[in-house]
């Protein structure tokens, strides 16, 4: 079924800095992406509830604080509890290289970095919706 990527773009924790979490839901937007902007300062429980009343196929998270290797398990925990092993995990934000590969081990599918192109977030999250929920996009 031809359908739109829904995404999910989410503050999560007590980050109050959400600049760069629009300019990504605009580039998901003008990609042909249905994107929902859930705020500042949201809990884990908060923003898999969203995804699933919004049926999300991708959830995508924005984090500056520092904190990603303290709260991304929590988002991964809710997700698991709730049965969403066919939604995509994505973060982007202020993360050392070296935290890369700790939190593709915790399940999180792709983890954008400072610098990184809107082209390639919106590429890799095509990919991740595509490879997780088995969506033929509309092109």
């Amino acid at each position: 079924m031809d359908k739109r990527i829904k995404v999910i773009v989410a503050k999560l924790g007590l980050d109050g800095h959400d600049r760069g979490a629009k300019v990504i839901a605009r580039a998901l937007k003008d990609a042909g992406m249905e994107v929902v902007y859930t705020g500042l300062r949201q809990t884990p429980d908060q923003i898999v509830r969203t995804a699933i009343q919004e049926d999300a196929d991708v959830i995508g998270i924005s984090i500056l604080s520092g904190a990603h290797l303290e709260l991304v398990p929590r988002i991964v925990e809710a997700m698991n509890r709730a049965g969403l092993k066919d939604v995509g995990l994505v973060v982007g934000g202020v993360i050392p290289p070296e935290d890369v590969p700790k939190l593709k081990q915790m399940g999180v599918d792709e983890v954008f970095l400072p610098g990184s192109s809107l082209k390639d977030v919106v590429n890799k999250v095509t990919s991740v919706a595509t490879t997780k929920r088995g969506l033929k996009v509309e092109q």
